[in-house]
Order: C-alpha cells, then structure tokens, then sequence
C-alpha cells in the first residue's frame, strides 16, 4: 500500500499536488541551526523567509508538530484591515498591509489578496461616534477611512438591509478600501516555498518537548520528538501553545486562550463585493474565491482550548447576518469549525525579545493575527536577527503589563478579527 505524509495528503487536499510535490525538501533535522522557530503557520514561515532573505541567515529551521498550516492559519476569518484607533496598533497592521500589497509578487506565489474594502457598520449612536473617531485619528497616522452615511452604504454593498425596520438598523459605516481578504493556505504555503528555496529546513511532526539553557541562562537549544537541536536563537510563534511552551523556559506569560468560531455557506455565484463587519451584533461576513460566504462572531466569553465552541454563538450570529443580508436567508451552512486565539490583557499582541537571552516570542494576537502575517513575521525576523526590536513593534513588550504601559485595543477597537 502506498504511503503519503502529512505534506501529501495535505496538498492532495488542496488540489495541488502535481505542483508541490517536485519543489519540495523533507528534511531530517540537523544537530544544530544558527535560528530556530517554533510554529509552522503564516507568521512562523514568514519570519523564516525574511530571516533568510533580508537577514543573510541560511541555517534555519522551522518546528512544526503537526502539518504546515493546519493551526490557526487554516482556521482564521482571511479579513486583512489597519484601521485601529491607537497609533501602536495602526503603525503595526499598516505595516502588515503595507507588505500585502506587494506579498504575491514576493514570493511569485498568488496569495489571492483582494483589497474589496473593509466596512463597519454603525448600529446606534455610540457607534457613529466610536467610528468617526476611528476615522479621524486613522487619517493623523497616514491610515486611509472614511464615513458613510446609510445611503453610501448601501451603494458601495447593495446586498445590505438599510431599511428601517431592523433589529439594529443601519446609520452608517466606516469603510477602509485598502483592507480585504486573502487565502490562508495560500499565504502558509507561498512563505513555505520560499523559505524552502532559500534553504530553509522546514520539519513536521516535530514538537517541541523543552528549551534548554546554558549555565548562564542563555538558550541553548531545544529537545524535540525527533531529538536534540542546538541552537542559540528561538523565536516562538505556536498560536494556542505559547504559555506551554514559555514554562519550559521558567516564564509565566499573561495569555488566556478562547474558542473563536466560524463558518462557511454552500458556495455561490459572486453575490458579495466586500467584507462586512458589525460590532453591535458580533458578526462578519465575506465571499471567499470558492464562492462561500464566510460568516463569523467574536470569541466566546469563556476560556476553553476547544475546536468547537458553543453552538448558540454560531446561532446568534447566522441569525443576525439573516437580517442584515436577507437574500442570504436559503443558504445552507456547508462547515463550522473553531480556532484557539490566546488573547493578553490588553489584547494586544506581544512582539519582543524576552528577559531569557536568545528568547523571542510572538503570541497574544486574539483576532487579529492573520491580518498581521507578512508584518509580524517581517518583525519577528528584525527583532531575532539585531536582537532588539523594530520600532513598530517596540512598544509590544512583555514588560509593558508590568509598567502599566497597556496599549487597550480592547476597549477601542470594534470587531477585532
């Protein structure tokens, strides 16, 4: 009987074995790397791939237990946006979407980023003045939004109910042109090819077991289910195992993890030109390039580490998006499934060297981790390879919770996918 990896099935899965399967290496681990990242989704390659490209590093390596995007990467909303109040924040995302725009012709791979345009809607009062706001301070920091009145609304999305009789009517909407979605597989897999060329060593069904220290404190390396890795340089970026892994380098790190659900429709003629988010009702929607209308809700309100969720939030939502798209009523879910987001305090991510020397972590991102890929993982790569931070993401530290110097996104932003 014939055999396939992980890798095989995966892209067996995809439909695009045929391509992948002559330009890939499977790699035995070697006994000891100049760089090593612990989580094979989008940010982990992506901070691999600028290592070796923009840092002249060539002996990295990459740590995934399970397959090549099959975490958070394979279950996340696709929405890409940098319109966040606080100037941290949309320093950080901008900087994100600054590198989407040019990912594709990056890496020659089609990432299938769509700037469709990202609106949020205003449902009452304090909705209008939360968002203006938004606008207002986006535009001092060089971020492009704008308001709608209703009417605008429904000319740029003619699908919406702007009628006056809803549960939440709608008064209006902020609108970012330059967000939009992308393919998550295809971003993982864009950055796995080209770290790979660059001679990336990309390893799965390796987990990590425990980071080792050196006399004075300093990493040393890893031990991993396919054994020993020295190395000086770690940089974690495992959604959903970052407190685990810190405690076996002895720190404590301010996580909680949620479940965060979503879902797709039976595919459909395009129906929907944009992406649609709604605070007020915790729902957003979009129409993926397989012609599904992908629909989702805030995290749920209870710490958990399942892949499910509660069914009431899907059913929450679904009924919201009903109202707010009635055309969408007779469509037929297709698939639900459920992430794990580690959120901080401040739901803020934390994007920094620690206090154990050649330790580095990224983690915290809540919602907002795949908007951030390319920039987080451009970060992560600056900061491991100078061994201090880029001034975007300076201000994300791990000490900042305990100076007080909390950059609350929580309390500030809207829908935070």
């Amino acid at each position: 009987m014939q055999r396939f990896s992980g890798l095989d099935l995966f892209l067996r899965a995809l439909g695009r074995h045929q391509t992948w399967k002559p330009q890939w290496r499977e790699p035995e681990p070697k006994a000891a790397y100049d760089a090593v990242i612990v989580g094979g989704g989008g940010h982990g390659l992506g901070a691999a791939y600028y290592l070796a490209k923009e840092f002249g590093l060539r002996n990295i390596a990459v740590l995934e237990k399970g397959w090549i995007g099959g975490g958070n990467t394979g279950r996340n909303t696709t929405i890409i946006r940098s319109n966040y109040l606080f100037d941290e924040s949309a320093a950080l995302y901008d900087h994100a979407v600054k590198l989407w725009e040019g990912l594709s012709q990056e890496l020659n791979y089609n990432v299938m980023f769509s700037q469709r345009g990202v609106l949020m809607l205003a449902h009452n009062i304090h909705d209008i003045q939360s968002f203006k706001r938004h606008v207002h301070a986006n535009r001092v920091n060089g971020v492009d939004n704008e308001w709608l009145t209703p009417e605008q609304v429904k000319e740029f999305c003619p699908a919406l109910n702007v009628g006056p009789n809803m549960r939440y009517p709608i008064l209006g909407g902020a609108l970012q042109r330059r967000g939009g979605t992308a393919r998550h597989d295809a971003v993982a897999w864009g950055y796995a090819r080209a770290a790979d060329a660059l001679g990336v060593d990309i390893i799965q069904n390796c987990e990590v077991t425990a980071i080792n220290r050196d006399a004075q404190g300093r990493v040393s390396g890893v031990e991993t289910t396919r054994g020993p890795i020295r190395t000086t340089k770690v940089g974690v970026s495992a959604a959903g195992h970052t407190s685990v892994l810190m405690q076996m380098a002895g720190l404590r790190m301010p996580l909680e993890s949620y479940p965060l659900q979503a879902l797709v429709s039976e595919p459909v003629k395009p129906a929907f030109n944009c992406v649609v988010m709604s605070n007020t009702i915790h729902a957003y929607i979009s129409q993926s390039d397989k012609g599904e209308m992908v629909i989702g809700a805030g995290t749920d309100a209870y710490t958990s580490y399942s892949q499910r969720g509660a069914l009431h939030i899907a059913t929450h939502t679904l009924d919201a998006i009903c109202e707010l798209v009635p055309m969408f009523r007779r469509l037929r879910m297709l698939r639900k499934w459920g992430g794990i987001v580690d959120v901080t305090p401040d739901r803020s991510p934390i994007l920094a060297k620690l206090p154990v020397p050649g330790l580095y972590v990224n983690c915290g991102w809540g919602t907002g981790g795949f908007k951030a890929t390319p920039g987080a993982g451009h970060l992560l790569a600056w900061t491991m390879a100078k061994d201090e931070p880029h001034p975007i993401n300076a201000p994300f530290t791990l000490e900042r919770f305990r100076d007080g110097r909390l950059i609350d996104e929580a309390a500030a932003a809207a829908v935070a996918h």
